[in-house]
């Protein structure tokens, strides 16, 4: 049994790697570029190399190594394929543990990058203590992981978690990057925020502070903290939004906590509480006792789930 194990968390500009001890410490943690030229073939080699570099400097050999997670942005199924490909690092599909592990000869697991951060938040972030957690992610996108009993659900083709793409809203006009309209993306990710205050701003005059500066997610959030009303109505349609989109995911999944990271969940408590009355009133009365929580890892959610794929393999 290793001592050691990796946690990989590949984007589109950079990986960030991560070096942890089997009770789940971050011995040590870097980043290196995400090279996509030539459909991306150099990524893996560059990862391998930067994973010998760092055991020959800590003097860890393969013996000591539990294995390598790896986070990806794409969807990966139960045996580690990347389905359909990875658009933005440039993959076609292939099996990443199997590439791998021809490089350094230890037990690889791979995963959806944001069903990886999940698993992180789980183990060792907002939902540590619990094994029926569902990880929101509200970002430029909204993003899902679903963990069951303490594993991740991948789905059939490694789709699942798409809660960012729940039908809310058969009004609207506009068309949500998955090709849809109304989506659950399309009112609670940092863009939908700003989406719900330009619409507003745009019914009456009312002075608001939102009216002044660059329009955000944070401005608006900002603004709600310091009582103004017309952010107020911002924030309360947005929390109307995702409370019951959230209250779907409860419906069917029944988890014993939300956790809520991303860039907006930045806003903090205030979030969750414009969340909580829509949660409550949509949800199976045998759910209704899911709690809201904040991640606490932050960017490091990724490297955080990839090496506890390794290191919590039941």
């Amino acid at each position: 049994m290793g001592n050691y194990a990796f946690g990989v968390d590949i984007g589109g500009t950079t990986v960030k790697i991560g070096l942890f001890d089997r009770n789940g410490c971050v011995l040590d943690k870097w980043e290196i570029p995400t090279v996509k030229d030539n459909e991306g073939s150099s990524i893996l080699p560059d990862v391998a190399q930067s994973l010998l570099e760092k055991m020959k400097e800590k003097g860890i050999g393969e013996d000591d190594l539990e294995g390598i997670g790896i986070g990806v942005p794409g969807a990966v199924d139960s045996e580690g394929t990347l389905v359909s490909g990875a658009v933005n690092i440039g993959w076609k599909p292939f099996n990443i543990p199997k590439v791998m592990s021809a490089y350094i000869n230890v037990p690889v697991r791979a995963a959806n990058d944001a069903n990886a951060a999940a698993f992180g938040e789980m183990w060792q972030g907002g939902g540590k203590g619990y094994s029926n957690m569902v990880a929101v992610t509200l970002g430029t996108g909204v993003g899902g992981g679903i963990i069951v009993n303490g594993d991740i659900i991948t789905g059939a083709t490694g789709a699942a978690g798409e809660i960012g793409h729940i039908h809310m809203e058969d009004s609207e006009t506009e068309v949500c990057g998955c090709g849809n309209k109304g989506c659950l993306e399309q009112y609670a990710s940092a863009t939908g925020v700003v989406r719900l205050a330009k619409r507003r701003l745009a019914q009456d005059d009312t002075p608001s502070a939102v009216r002044k500066g660059t329009l955000s997610a944070k401005s608006v959030f900002d603004a709600v903290k310091d009582g103004d009303e017309v952010a107020m109505q911002i924030a309360e349609q947005f929390g109307r939004y995702l409370g019951k989109g959230l209250a779907a995911v409860a419906n069917v999944v029944n988890p014993e906590v939300f956790v809520i990271g991303g860039g907006v969940s930045k806003a903090g408590d205030v979030l969750l509480d414009l969340v909580k009355p829509e949660l409550q009133k949509y949800t199976f009365p045998a759910s209704r006792n899911v709690k809201l929580a904040l991640a606490q890892l932050g960017n490091d959610a990724g490297i955080y789930g990839a090496a506890g794929l390794i290191l919590c393999e039941k």
